[in-house]
């Protein structure tokens, strides 16, 4: 009996806890919850039900982890538990205890325990089909709460001078059915304590803001922060789309990646359009409330002084203030007087799409033949087709150009008859009808140089043009009795 309940015991982890108000708990944990924590493994206090542990994979930073946590216990930002319909909601896992082992070294650290069952990544909310797969509403206020949310907890951290750095929304969780903020990893923040700061160690490309490319991650702090919230309620109101995503504007322009956008400012969207590129077809920016555009070019233009967290928390409450419900869709809000972008872009995506089904329809055609119909036999065919026509109109341009040099070269006499007619228009109205001859020449011959193979020949072309003119200008000698004496001296 003794030796079954020692083998029980073995199974469970006992460390000491030292909690926030100086006291002392001895611990004892059970159940892995998770493996796999880039910092630590998760464990279910078996005391405290409504806890967990987090036991560090690296024990050699124990002074460190120690001084980071007892700052973090010291300096708690005003995030408690939310009670929605009779239930609690944990907002944050803020540590809740230091743990050590019987030597001393700090270990881990207790935290509330979230059920992980009940939340989703931010990343789940930006694209409808996700949604779809996972149930989540399609209701476009939840999006509006989720960023109302998340900016309250970012100004609640700020206010105690604690920044997460490592903002995205894969670091964020919501409970799916009110949007409540879960928030997770906080030891990996930068904290602020009595005697210093304890940097972030890890931040993430697509959300560093520019000037953060010539800093690592343990001199980021507010402005990180204020930067990457503004990705995130931009992507939240947006569909997903980051808002330094776009179309570049020339098809042979470099394709930056998305933290190179960033770093050169190339924010597609703002009230002023970007050189490089233009904004995403699907993006509904242009219905948004002018002062949350305002916000958006404060947050990514350069120069400009990036809105906090508790300004995106009062224009979330703004927004809500003044939202107009859409008609034709329950699901769907608006801002302005515009409409409803959210209509208007899903009937675009539906013509495009209509479009690009009614293309891919059409049978693709070489020649007139569908792909379909070509076979080695057919295309030989066109081959020979293809002579036998070039030959058959080198025949016919040869025939017409022993008509045109027997019509120019017989011009005098053809006009003879009207010889008195022509005479007494006088000179100038001869002139006249010759230089508009030749333009007609001219003209006919340029265009039927592009469908006459024979007459490509540019040498050809102009032999003929300057033949026709000699003889246009014997007519006209001919026709005036002019002979040499015309350019004999008068006298």
């Amino acid at each position: 009996m003794n030796q079954n309940i020692t083998s029980q015991e073995a199974e469970f982890l006992y460390f000491n806890a030292i909690y926030g108000d100086g006291h002392f708990e001895r611990e004892k944990l059970g159940e892995l919850l998770n493996k796999g924590g880039a910092a630590g493994k998760i464990y279910r206090d078996v005391i405290h039900p409504g806890l967990v542990a987090k036991i560090f994979h690296d024990r050699s930073k124990s002074h460190t982890n120690r001084q980071k946590l007892e700052a973090m216990l010291h300096n708690r930002p005003n995030i408690p538990p939310i009670v929605y319909d009779g239930k609690t909601y944990v907002q944050i896992a803020w540590p809740e205890a230091v743990l050590e082992d019987d030597d001393g070294f700090c270990v881990g650290y207790l935290m509330p325990l979230i059920n992980m069952n009940e939340a989703v990544s931010l990343d789940h909310l930006m694209q409808k089909a996700v949604r779809k797969k996972l149930g989540l509403s399609e209701s476009y206020s939840n999006r509006l709460y989720a960023a109302y949310n998340v900016a309250s907890m970012v100004a609640a951290l700020h206010k105690c001078g604690h920044y997460i750095v490592d903002l995205k929304p894969a670091n964020v969780s919501v409970y799916k059915e009110n949007m409540i903020v879960a928030m997770f990893d906080c030891d990996g923040f930068s904290i602020k304590g009595e005697k210093g700061r304890y940097p972030a160690e890890f931040v993430s490309e697509e959300y560093i803001y520019p000037e953060g490319m010539q800093q690592n991650c343990e001199e980021m702090g507010e402005e990180q922060d204020k930067f990457a919230l503004a990705v995130i309620i931009f992507k939240l109101l947006n569909n997903g789309i980051h808002p330094f995503s776009g179309t570049p504007r020339k098809s042979g322009s470099e394709m930056l990646t998305i933290q190179t956008r960033i770093e050169q400012y190339h924010y597609a969207y703002g009230l002023w359009p970007d050189s490089y590129q233009a904004p995403n077809p699907y993006s509904i920016h242009n219905y948004f409330d002018k002062k949350t555009l305002e916000l958006f070019d404060r947050a990514f233009l350069k120069g400009q002084k990036r809105p906090s967290a508790k300004e995106w928390q009062e224009h979330m409450e703004y927004l809500f203030r003044n939202l107009k419900t859409c008609k034709q869709n329950p699901d769907h809000v608006y801002f302005t007087s515009r409409g409803c972008g959210l209509c208007a872009i899903e009937e675009k995506f539906k013509q495009n799409m209509a479009a690009v089904k009614e293309e891919k329809a059409m049978p693709v055609k070489i020649r007139g033949l569908e792909i379909s119909e070509l076979s080695t036999e057919k295309t030989e065919r066109l081959k020979q087709e293809k002579r036998l026509k070039f030959i058959k109109l080198n025949k016919l341009t040869l025939a017409g150009i022993v008509l045109y040099l027997l019509f120019f070269g017989s011009l005098s006499f053809i006009l003879k008859p009207a010889k008195e007619f022509l005479t007494s228009g006088g000179y100038a109205l001869q002139l006249i009808m010759m230089a508009l001859l030749v333009k007609v020449l001219y003209t006919a011959g340029n265009r039927l140089q592009a469908t006459l193979p024979l007459l490509k020949n540019q040498s050809l072309l102009n032999m003929l043009k300057i033949y026709a003119l000699i003889n246009i200008i014997v007519a006209f000698i001919i026709i005036n009795n002019l002979g040499f004496e015309i350019f004999r001296p008068a006298g």
